[in-house]
């Protein structure tokens, strides 16, 4: 017989600098498959500000990218015990924001970025979260199939979402942009598309612009 059992569990997150709790806006940003946060979040440093803070979780799951031995590498789910994993990130991101909000006296605009694998994980987090998402940003990634769509409209009534793609990026198919397309008209949501020249990667120039647009 299979059981369940819950308990408490420690999981790493990166900052980009210590909170002074005076940060006007906060961006959570998930890495994708098989990166750790401490490398990932050293894409943002550059966009860092006394008004700016950015948080990267780390997913829980970890793997050897290959073979047995050498370097080790996060990812948010596998296909094994899928929708546990999800409750699990979901769980671990609500804490880590409760926590992390908990110190300010005038509640910062919360944004979220997730990369690949981490932009389906992000919008499913975020269209169950309690808070307001003010901005969700999909790089190289999109919205998860099995989104609940009964949250959206409550949860994502004020939220701005953009896409981003890089028109060399070999992992994303013609066949994945074409449901995906199919799922924005589904969801009814609009959505502001950038492109760049390049691969599965982020780009800092079109980050540039992203950020510095908000602050």
């Amino acid at each position: 017989m299979k059981k369940r059992i819950q308990f408490a569990y420690e999981a790493n997150y990166s900052i980009s600098h210590e909170p002074t709790f005076e940060e006007k806006e906060i961006w959570l940003v998930l890495h994708g498959y098989g990166q750790l946060a401490e490398f990932f979040i050293r894409k943002f440093q550059v966009f860092d500000s006394p008004s700016r803070l950015f948080v990267a979780p780390e997913g829980t799951n970890y793997t050897y990218l290959e073979g047995f031995s050498g370097r080790v590498g996060a990812n948010w789910m596998t296909r094994h015990e899928r929708e546990t994993a999800i409750q699990n990130n979901h769980r671990y991101f609500d804490r880590l924001m409760k926590e992390l909000l908990s110190g300010y006296p005038v509640k910062p605009i919360v944004n979220v970025l997730g990369f690949s694998q981490g932009a389906a994980t992000a919008t499913r987090w975020a269209s169950n979260w309690s808070g307001e998402v003010k901005q969700l940003v999909l790089w190289a990634g999109g919205f998860a199939e099995d989104l609940n769509l009964e949250n959206l409209e409550a949860n994502f009534s004020s939220t701005e979402f953009i896409m981003v793609l890089g028109n060399q990026d070999e992992l994303l198919l013609p066949e994945s942009i074409e449901k995906q397309e199919e799922l924005i008209k589904k969801l009814a949501i609009p959505v502001k598309k950038y492109f760049f020249e390049g691969g599965h990667e982020l780009d800092q120039e079109l980050l540039a612009k992203i950020f510095l647009r908000n602050g």
